[in-house]
């Protein structure tokens, strides 16, 4: 059977994004968080005054991991719980300015692993590249919100 390649595909993405994780991971490795405090910490920041049980959402893992990772980060001065103004049983979580600082300076090492990674590909191949990927998001994606900001669902679009 000859292919044009798409019988790899899920390999492919998986594979690089395993690669530019671990490339990220190891770059940033000296502020001593691991990859799902990371994940959280970019979550927090950039939705400052998320619900705690949002946060478990966004992340794809049970509200009991989302609070023990919160108490270490909490306990480490990364972030702070406010109880929500409207129901106290409610956590908001808000990032230090520890977290910010951090951010900032991950956030260009990301862009540095972005680089490598998109290395000997044109600005128009880069564009078809994330073009592509986020209809493969939107095709998949049942009605959810997408966690990438530039990835808009035939739900969210509509609203």
């Amino acid at each position: 059977m000859v292919t044009n390649g798409t019988d790899r595909l899920g390999f492919l993405v998986h594979d690089a994004a395993r690669l530019m994780r671990r490339r990220f991971e190891a770059r940033a490795s000296g502020h001593g968080l691991s990859s799902a405090q990371w994940r959280l910490l970019v979550r927090v920041v950039k939705e400052e005054g998320v619900a705690q049980a949002r946060l478990a959402e966004l992340l794809e893992i049970e509200p009991i991991s989302v609070s023990r990772l919160l108490d270490r980060m909490e306990g480490l001065g990364w972030i702070e719980r406010r109880a929500d103004s409207s129901d106290r049983r409610v956590r908001m979580i808000f990032p230090t300015a520890k977290a910010s600082d951090a951010y900032a300076q991950v956030k260009s090492l990301a862009g540095e692993v972005y680089a490598e990674a998109l290395a000997g590909l044109s600005q128009e191949e880069r564009g078809i590249l994330v073009k592509g990927l986020s209809t493969i998001i939107e095709n998949l994606s049942d009605g959810e919100t997408s966690s990438c900001p530039t990835v808009k669902t035939a739900e969210s679009a509509a609203s």
